[in-house]
């Protein structure tokens, strides 16, 4: 596997990341064990920006895979494809992150069939191993090798949960919304807008996120925020920018929409 580009797999400028606690220790120490690690928080909280940052640094190689429900086994492992030379093995994601030594990031891993997740059991042990059944090999994981898992465990069912024998080969890493005045200097840095009115569309998200529960499923995260920002720094209006990036996306019930354009309102009053 001497032909494998690993440069093209690393990150090469360093990720913007606002710690908000001892993650990074925590997260440097489960690396030096090689321990497996799952991240589980709300949508759009840092989540994949953490583990980024945290591959640029260290150094390594990062595989990223955005889990579906359409992912199968073969999918992360590999498959043979048909050629105008017959046949060839091409290694899926999670086999060239073995075989490499890169941190392997499965993106929202509840989302892929159980049946698909339970091929990341020989790795997550002692044996840290991948079988190709089909290719008949046994991949030993390069000693660089960490397997990394996210999932939001509020927004998931009971038919959509990863079982108890997956979840007790990680270690776990919460990951929540940070105070206001640690995302407002996330959202300012992000995209260049002013601290006040970058308060502002937090204070808005905030709001939303105290309805979580009573209409909303999820609330207004980062992610948005940032999303808003960068339309002001475009020349939106506060307003329109954070009905567009913040309301219309995570809501189609006209009284939850009213009820959070009048917040816009009231945060972004004439002249503010």
């Amino acid at each position: 596997m001497s032909d494998i580009d690993i440069e093209q797999y690393k990150i090469t400028e360093e990720p913007f990341y606002q710690p908000s606690g001892n993650e990074i220790d925590q997260y440097e120490a489960a690396y030096a064990a090689r321990l497996p690690v799952m991240v589980k928080g709300p949508t759009g909280c840092g989540k994949s920006r953490f583990i980024e940052y945290m591959a640029w640094k260290l150094g390594k190689p990062i595989i990223t895979v955005a889990c579906n429900e359409d992912m199968t086994a073969a999918d992360l492992v590999g498959r043979y494809l048909l050629d105008a030379d017959g046949t060839r093995w091409l290694d899926g994601p999670l086999t060239t992150a073995a075989r490499i030594g890169a941190i392997c990031y499965l993106d929202e891993v509840v989302e892929a069939r159980q049946d698909t997740t339970v091929v990341i059991h020989p790795l997550t042990d002692h044996r840290r191993t991948l079988p190709l059944d089909k290719k008949g090999e046994v991949v030993k994981a390069h000693e660089d090798f960490q397997l990394v898992i996210s999932y939001n465990p509020g927004y998931q069912s009971l038919m959509k949960d990863l079982k108890q024998s997956t979840k007790q080969r990680f270690v776990g890493m919460d990951f929540d919304y940070v105070p206001a005045d640690l995302e407002t200097r996330i959202v300012a840095e992000e995209t260049g807008i002013d601290a006040g009115t970058a308060a502002r569309l937090v204070q808005v998200g905030e709001a939303a996120r105290n309805l979580k529960g009573h209409g909303l499923d999820e609330g207004i995260s980062t992610r948005l925020l940032v999303y808003a920002a960068s339309l002001i720094s475009k020349g939106i209006s506060p307003r329109d920018a954070a009905r567009m990036a913040m309301v219309r996306p995570i809501t189609d019930d006209f009284d939850i929409r009213d009820t959070l354009d009048n917040a816009i309102d009231a945060v972004f009053t004439e002249g503010s």
